[in-house]
């Protein structure tokens, strides 16, 4: 059988092979405790439930612009001028699938092939397998030792004259880190400098804690929607916890915007008119669905961020935004693949490798789960790991004993 090389090379996603190995594993009776999915447990807000059931019970669900419906689009125009203080017309604006699919339909637009997109480690798995299946190549920039923040000369130093994009994406997936303000005004005076674009990856970006702000790219430039470089992605899966009904945007100048649309015609057509209408719902309804998840995530940071103070040689920076930590583990395991794989098999926790994020030895835990799940979850992590811990533990009604320590 020939298969495509392109298609070949491209990695699996290490977060949706986790969360099937944790449902067969739970569908064979395994008491699983899954720290890997990057999914709020809310509940859909209910102004997207009576939108959506709406228009289905007008019957008149049908094909919609491929960009998008008008009031969807409208309500992303109200969206845009109050989180970015941007007007912007709906020429500007392009609806997709998913957040995933606008940054994969703007690097298919923006891209030709051995085009360069700089990427900050640690980044989102899929930059860079996205960037390569559009022929382009991934430029990976380290953050200084310690941290989790690049320097600016280190990305001034990786530009080339094949340089075509950065990707910011702040708070950050994997690290939940919030870059600071100066650092932001500093890349994008740099992009806008070197003409590069600078796709911001914004689907995060309210969910801050302890009273910060995601600093947006906007507001670092003089230029309009037309002549920045600037182009923004966003999305209903984290903010409103509505991850199955895959809506995301993309806001940027028209040219950009025309063709990210012709490319969408050729793929997918349109979103889900259900979806779209029920984006409008949530965009343009109560949002204090926002406040409520946002209180919740930053509770469960707090409550991670104190269990995992009890397992020792385990260094954690404290998330700002996102519901993720990236705690270094290289005291017990150099290889993050190997370690996660261990304590699946040993302690039923699934974990995400550092290594697919760009930093090997490191584990992603998101905390957007329960309570019980995040303390149990961090408890198994320190039986298995750390010679301090006692030697057993019940794991649902069956008492194990660590016998590799």
């Amino acid at each position: 059988m020939s298969l495509s090389r392109l298609a070949l090379s491209i990695a699996e996603s290490p977060t949706l092979k986790l969360n099937e190995e944790a449902r067969i594993l739970r569908s064979q009776g395994q008491d699983v405790i899954n720290l890997g999915i990057g999914e709020p447990k809310n509940r859909t807000p209910i102004p997207a439930i009576l939108s959506a059931t709406s228009r289905l019970s007008t019957g008149d669900v049908k094909y919609t612009p491929t960009d998008g419906l008008p009031t969807l689009k409208k309500a992303i125009i109200g969206y845009t001028e109050e989180n970015y203080g941007r007007v912007v017309r709906p020429e500007n604006v392009v609806v997709t699938a998913g957040a995933k699919q606008a940054i994969h339909s703007l690097l298919f637009t923006l891209l030709d092939p051995h085009d360069e997109v700089i990427l900050m480690a640690p980044y989102w798995v899929s930059y860079p397998e996205m960037v390569r299946m559009v022929g382009g190549v991934p430029v990976i920039v380290m953050p200084e030792e310690g941290t989790f923040l690049p320097r600016l000369q280190d990305i001034k130093r990786a530009i080339t004259s094949r340089t075509k994009a950065v990707i910011l994406n702040s708070p950050n997936n994997p690290s939940g880190m919030i870059f600071p303000e100066e650092f932001v005004a500093g890349l994008v005076e740099l992009c806008e400098r070197k003409d590069l674009y600078l796709i911001a990856d914004d689907i995060y970006h309210k969910l801050v804690f302890d009273g910060q702000r995601a600093a947006p790219a906007y507001g670092f430039t003089p230029k309009d929607i037309e002549s920045s470089r600037i182009i923004v992605v966003n999305g209903i899966s984290k903010t409103y916890g509505m991850t199955g009904f895959r809506i995301g945007w993309a806001v940027g100048p028209r040219a950009v915007v025309k063709v990210m649309t012709n490319v969408l015609a050729q793929t997918t057509s349109c979103a889900s008119a259900i979806s779209q209408v029920a984006a409008e719902g949530a965009l343009t309804g109560s949002q204090s669905y926002v406040e409520s998840l946002r209180v919740t995530i930053q509770n469960n940071r707090d409550v991670v961020m104190q269990e995992l103070t009890g397992v020792s040689s385990v260094c954690t920076a404290r998330p700002q935004g996102a519901f993720y930590c990236l705690p270094d583990f290289r005291h017990y395991n150099q290889d993050s693949a190997a370690l996660a794989s261990f304590l699946l098999k040993k302690a039923l926790v699934v974990t995400v490798p550092g290594k697919d994020f760009g930093m090997e030895g490191h584990l992603r835990l998101s905390f957007s789960g329960s309570v019980k799940d995040l303390t149990e979850g961090v408890a198994r992590i320190k039986w298995a790991l750390d010679p301090n811990s006692p030697n057993e533990i019940y794991i649902g009604d069956r008492q194990l004993v660590r016998d590799w320590l």
